[in-house]
Order: structure tokens, then sequence, then C-alpha cells
């Protein structure tokens, strides 16, 4: 079984920083990319930022110069740093992951549960 767990959402006020973090257990060979996406109510799912193993990474035009993204491949976790937040960033946000369970598998795409972030005075 393979979980992504994300921890580090929660409510800040515009221009404020939050972290978040996303880890992988279980039964996994290896990670290839991994990801973060996020849904506000009444819109559709849209990406946020991604990463390559190698550490390549890729923005979406709404977060680019505020938002980090990274990752620790030893402890199979992504983070965003998430700075200058605004309310349009309020979101539940959910990391993802393309990963292999054993040398014979394929790539296989998984998810997290969500986080809510709030950017509210």
């Amino acid at each position: 079984q393979v979980q992504l767990v994300e921890s580090g959402g929660g409510l800040v006020q515009p221009g404020g920083s939050l972290r978040l973090s996303c880890a992988a257990s279980g039964s996994i060979f290896n990670i290839g990319d991994m990801g973060w996406y996020r849904q506000a109510p009444q819109n559709q799912r849209e990406l946020v930022a991604t990463i390559t193993s190698g550490g390549t990474t890729n923005y979406a035009d709404s977060v680019k110069g505020r938002f980090t993204i990274s990752r620790d491949n030893a402890k199979k976790t992504v983070y965003l740093e998430m700075n200058s937040l605004r309310p349009e960033d309020t979101a539940v946000y959910y990391c993802n992951a393309d990963l292999r369970r054993s040398f014979y598998r394929s790539l296989e795409k998984y998810w997290g549960q969500g986080t809510q972030v709030t950017v509210s005075s």
C-alpha cells in the first residue's frame, strides 16, 4: 500500500507564507515526477508546480516568483514553499507522485488526500 500524506495547510493573512509537505510511504521502488495541484470551490483542479527526480521544476504562471517546489529524495518528500500569498490562492492543495511499486511494475500516479489553504484577513 502506498500513501501520500500532506501537511502544513492552514489559515494565513494576505502577504503571508506557508510551507506544505507531502511524504510518500509504503512499498515504493522509485519515484519520478512529483507535484502540487490545487482546487478551489467551483473550479477544476489545476497544476501549481512539478519537480522531476533530477530537480527540474515547472510552475503555473500565477505562482511564479512566489512559490518554490523542492524535494528530498531520501525522505520521499516534496515541499511547497508559498510566499506573498493572495486570497486567490485559497484552495485545497493536493500532492501527486508518479511512482513504481516494484521493478516489474509501470509508473502509477498517486494522490494525497489534500490540505486546505485559506488566505484571508
